[in-house]
């Protein structure tokens, strides 16, 4: 499941809180697959088919009270507080739950001087960007806005050489037996939010690309290195040991024709970047965001469509799981997304925060309140988050 949240320092009025939950029945109008259900069959040879049926049995909102928290007692702490995650609805459920579990839900939480809303959405049925699509026309709705400024697009897209239904192979997460093995509870792993000025950030790209020798490297790709080489050195992985880096390549605009800008759905590939750590440590910031460059340039309309094929032929589930840690960083969200342009009736949010969903060795993008500035959340052992406070170079980029 994907989670997102937003903080605001406004306390709605009772009558405020009805009408946010008017305004998300009328946005679902909009989004029917999010009220609808998972459908799982059972197909030849152990497979199992998966498909949305948009029956309206309608999504999740809760309306919940934090009596004793404030808005400083989320953002002051050098940790993320832990009660953050209760702030979330349908923690520890499963994507493939979504049979029985809504596939959206909502969670508004009144603080001692604000209020929080958490969102919960199956991963299944759309990505981070098809979220934040949904957070942006609710909010709009919710202000009154009769003319959307983006319909969502609900057309599905298809290649030409292979047709769907598509079957996940044994064995199938929708089963029993698969639920209950991959729920046993991990231990709490620290999070902590990092802050990057958009002239840190310049730095940053401008250093990657002298070292690179190029002008290519983006903005995102050298934070994402500097930051990548800091966990492995505080992390004092051996030098001969490969080390990784996961990213979500997004492919809306990757493919000919692209996707329509609105697309409403699942829209992404996963590319990875992998080196020996001490490759990664002795040649800076310049080798280790080329690498990332190269990979993320790969991913061109001829490779996403081959990618596509190869997985409707033989499916294969993602499952990062424990491959996840400080050795390989898993990267989600995007600065890119509009977070701060939420404004449901009564302000715009001071803070964006992700939830129980951030495992260890995740890794979380936002853009930060001042344009240009990126907030990056990660979940990392408390002896590492030490190091890197510590680690000189690392702090100098903040």
């Amino acid at each position: 499941m994907n989670q997102k949240g937003l903080l605001f320092h406004h306390k709605p009025s009772s009558s405020q809180f009805q009408h946010l939950r008017h305004s998300l029945s009328s946005t679902l109008a909009f989004f029917p697959l999010l009220a609808g259900r998972l459908i799982a069959t059972e197909g030849e040879n152990n497979t199992t088919y998966c498909h949305i049926l948009c029956n309206n049995k309608g999504s999740l909102f809760v309306h919940a009270i934090a009596e004793n928290t404030s808005v400083d007692d989320i953002l002051q702490p050098k940790y993320v507080p832990s009660i953050v995650n209760s702030f979330f609805p349908l923690n520890g459920v499963r994507n493939c739950e979504g049979t029985s579990q809504p596939l959206l839900a909502v969670q508004v939480t009144e603080l001692v001087d604000g209020v929080f809303i958490g969102f919960t959405i199956n991963h299944v049925v759309a990505d981070g960007e098809s979220l934040w699509q949904f957070i942006n026309l609710w909010s709009e709705i919710s202000c009154g806005c009769h003319k959307l400024t983006k319909d969502p697009s609900l057309e599905r897209f298809f290649l030409d050489t292979v047709e769907p239904p598509f079957p996940i192979p044994a064995p199938s997460p929708f089963t029993k037996e698969e639920n209950q093995n991959s729920q046993n509870s991990t231990p709490e792993t620290p999070v902590r939010v990092f802050h990057y000025t958009k002239e840190k950030i310049a730095q940053l790209k401008a250093k990657a690309n002298a070292e690179a020798k190029t002008e290519n490297i983006s903005s995102l790709q050298a934070l994402l290195t500097h930051f990548w080489i800091s966990v492995i050195r505080c992390s004092f992985v051996d030098a001969q040991e490969e080390v990784f880096i996961f990213l979500p390549i997004g492919v809306r605009r990757r493919i000919v024709p692209p996707l329509p800008e609105n697309y409403f759905g699942n829209a992404l590939q996963i590319g990875v970047v992998r080196m020996k750590a001490g490759e990664l440590l002795q040649s800076g910031i310049g080798k280790g965001a080329m690498e990332m460059n190269k990979m993320v340039a790969s991913h061109c309309d001829e490779k996403v469509r081959s990618q596509y094929v190869f997985m409707a032929k033989k499916p294969v589930l993602l499952q990062l799981g424990g491959a996840v840690g400080a050795k390989a960083l898993a990267t989600g969200s995007s600065p890119r997304f509009n977070v701060y342009g939420n404004d449901f009736g009564w302000g715009k949010p001071l803070a964006v925060r992700a939830g129980s969903n951030i495992g260890e060795g995740m890794v979380a993008l936002f853009g930060g309140k001042e344009k240009g500035s990126v907030d990056v959340q990660v979940c990392l052992p408390y002896e590492i988050l030490e190091a890197m406070e510590s680690d000189s170079e690392f702090i100098d980029a903040l």
